[in-house]
């Protein structure tokens, strides 16, 4: 019997769309659904996810399509569906407080509310019925409805001990001074004794990737010559490219390993972690000139410009972890798209199966070790068993010959992959993450001198700029998906798409991306200050339906929007010579300072900043006509160098470069003098004597970047 759809059908969120067939009354975020609570005076049911989460996809088959459970859902609660992806702010503060209840965080987020959005019980996922001590959740929904009924003092209670303690929290303690760089030599030991020296990573299973983390430890690297803080990322990406929790067929990586050895992933591919995976790549690449980090990159980017770029330019969010099963399509499976079984490896590899199993680790009972929750027993998820040079000696052929059977196979499993059903696409477009994403594609189109990245970096700064900036306030706007660009964006998009663009001025070179970047950076000091401790909110505090204005202390799978903000500014006031933009990220660094001192793990990517901030400002700047061979020598000699506390500028002499000049006043002494392209290595704004010597501008390169 076909149900009417609830109004979530009315939205745009893929996720929420997933949901408007079910008997449940949903409500989506907003007035509507508080006013009601309020009228009834019935309690709220919040449930937070997102499209591509498989706990979210498995609670609303066993449980918002069942008619009980919807029936105790609509008598006693409103019942409100959000997309955490659309309103991180509403996502962080209730997952905030399930963390302050002694919960685990997670999604589906289950938290119930008083009719005034107050927080007062919570979980994640709960199981259609009771099994094993742990709660059902027709149990769970019939406790909080008589508690609720008959308890409702201390219900309130609850309630308003939690929201005082959200609101202390937002106010954030007393400020510090900016931490010295004992902090950040601490951090590095405390990452060195959390490694995993077998298969690399941080602490044991599940595996996170964390990019933020690379992001400290290569910039740690870069300013005290620590050998160890290289190899625990160089050791992590050996491993997370070898394993399962890497698509050996299609490029791009999955959102994390259930295991320590990075074998079995959960399957979701989510467009931050490309993002700040290829950044990562480049850096490596730039650092050890190994050939091996180029590839891994250029084979993720042709993942993200294959299968999550638009027709427009820009970047899809996600593809998600259930797909429908090549044998039953009318049944979902995880990871159903991307593991085989040997027979299909042997019609697929034909006469280098043997030799593809082999490297591939593929067995024929399987390589998934049983499991009843895994979907995938019995198949076998590709990882690298064995190297090139394992499998020649093994099979007595050339190395080269290996490689080219290999990557035939893998050609011919790409094109098999293609007749099955793909996972569902989450093509709604965050603004925050299309930042990432422009950052890596510019930087990846640097380190390789490739101008087909930098084009695509170009199409989706175009794209954002026109449908999710409003370029006459320089307001943003966080989603975009059908025409549709809604949602005010928070602090993590302003700074992401800032951070993203003021990359592309620096490799285009163009004035426009430059302009833009300063533009969103003076709006969200705007919005989002915080006069009483200098940090920033993360979101912008107009909207009534937000309970508390929070500011966001760990760099977990994305940045925090203050940790994205420290290290922008810096970048921007390097760049620029206005110490204004410095002062914004030494204000955030001595609010965050309390913090930093007592746990500086939890915020990595904020430490880059103060460790960008402890660098003596460098500055280099590549002066000739930019269709001289002589000058693309010169910038060769850059990109080929890891210069994480440098700002980088072109000047040309062109129009372009002239309007630049405003923003930029301290480069007026440095355009072009000459016909002879010319670089100046600069410290403070002070450059040493000009060089045309590519061979003599690296040996500059090579002594002077570091810190003083």
């Amino acid at each position: 019997m076909a149900r009417s759809p609830n109004r979530l059908q009315h939205e745009q969120s893929p996720y929420l769309q997933q949901h408007a067939l079910n008997p449940v009354d949903w409500y989506p975020w907003g007035e509507e659904a508080f006013t009601r609570a309020r009228q009834d005076m019935k309690p709220v049911f919040l449930s937070v996810g997102y499209s591509t989460c498989h706990w979210c996809h498995v609670m609303e088959r066993e449980s918002f399509q069942n008619n009980e459970i919807a029936s105790l859902l609509n008598t006693h609660f409103v019942s409100i569906k959000v997309d955490r992806e659309e309103r991180p702010d509403v996502d962080r503060i209730y997952m905030t407080a399930l963390q302050a209840m002694g919960q685990h965080g997670g999604w589906p987020m289950s938290m119930f509310l008083t009719p005034d959005r107050r927080p007062f019980y919570g979980g994640t996922y709960y199981p259609p019925e009771t099994l094993y001590g742990r709660a059902g959740f027709p149990d769970v929904l019939r406790r909080i409805h008589q508690v609720w009924t008959e308890e409702r003092d201390t219900v309130m209670d609850s309630a308003g001990r939690i929201t005082r303690f959200l609101e202390d929290l937002s106010r954030g303690g007393d400020r510090g001074r900016v931490p010295d760089t004992t902090v950040l030599d601490r951090c590095c030991r405390e990452f060195t004794e959390m490694f995993d020296p077998q298969t690399g990573g941080f602490g044991g299973a599940p595996k996170f990737p964390r990019p933020s983390v690379f992001e400290f430890l290569l910039r740690h690297h870069a300013r005290t010559g620590n050998a160890r803080a290289l190899e625990m990322v160089e050791s992590t990406i050996w491993h997370l490219a070898h394993g399962g929790v890497t698509d050996q067929v299609g490029g791009g990586f999955h959102r994390y390993a259930v295991d320590a050895e990075w074998r079995v992933p959960h399957f979701e591919k989510m467009l931050y972690d490309q993002a700040q995976l290829a950044r990562t790549l480049a850096d490596l690449y730039q650092i050890t000139k190994n050939e091996f980090y180029a590839e891994l990159l250029r084979k993720t980017l042709d993942y993200v410009r294959r299968d999550l770029t638009g027709p427009a330019g820009g970047f899809f969010s996600a593809e998600d972890a259930d797909s429908p099963r090549p044998e039953d399509p009318a049944e979902q499976g995880e990871g159903a798209f991307y593991v085989w079984t040997a027979k299909e490896i042997n019609q697929s590899a034909g006469k280098d199966a043997e030799l593809f199993s082999y490297v591939y680790g593929v067995e024929q009972s399987g390589n998934v070790p049983v499991d009843p929750q895994h979907e995938f027993t019995g198949r076998n998820i590709l990882y690298v068993a064995q190297s090139v040079d394992e499998a020649a000696a093994h099979f007595g052929r050339d190395r080269v010959e290996i490689r080219s059977a290999l990557e035939a196979s893998l050609r011919t499993l790409r094109e098999a992959r293609k007749t099955r059903p793909r996972p569902r696409l989450d093509d709604k477009i965050i603004a925050s993450w299309n930042g990432l994403m422009i950052e890596a594609f510019s930087r990846a189109s640097w380190v390789l001198r490739d101008s087909d990245l930098l084009d695509h970096a170009r199409r989706a700064g175009e794209f954002v700029l026109t449908a999710l900036v409003d370029q006459a306030s320089w307001t943003v706007h966080r989603r975009y998906r059908g025409g549709d660009a809604r949602f005010e964006g928070q602090l993590d998009d302003y700074m992401a798409l800032a951070a993203g663009l003021l990359a592309l001025f620096e490799i285009s070179r163009e004035a426009r991306w430059l302009i833009a970047s300063i533009k969103l950076t003076e709006k969200a000091i705007t919005i989002f200050n915080d006069p009483a401790t200098g940090a920033l909110f993360d979101s912008p505090g107009t909207d009534p339906s937000v309970l508390v204005r929070m500011k966001e202390h760990y760099d977990g799978a994305e940045p925090t929007g203050n940790s994205l903000a420290a290290l922008h500014m810096l970048r921007l006031s390097q760049l620029t010579g206005n110490v204004r933009w410095r002062e914004h990220a030494r204000q955030i660094l001595e609010a965050y300072a309390p913090a930093l001192e007592r746990q500086p793990a939890a915020l990595p990517y904020m430490l880059a900043a103060l460790d960008l901030y402890h660098c003596s400002g460098q500055q280099i700047v590549i002066a000739g006509n930019a269709d001289d061979p002589r000058t693309f020598r010169l910038l060769d000699a850059v990109s080929a160098t890891y210069l994480p506390s440098a700002a980088i500028l072109m000047l040309d002499g062109s129009v372009d470069a002239q309007e630049l000049i405003v923003h930029i006043p301290w480069a007026k002494e440095y355009t072009r003098r000459t016909m002879t392209a010319q670089a100046y290595v600069c410290r403070d704004y002070r450059c040493e004597l000009p060089t045309a010597d590519p061979e003599v501008l690296a040996g500059l390169l090579r002594t002077r970047g570091g810190a003083e």
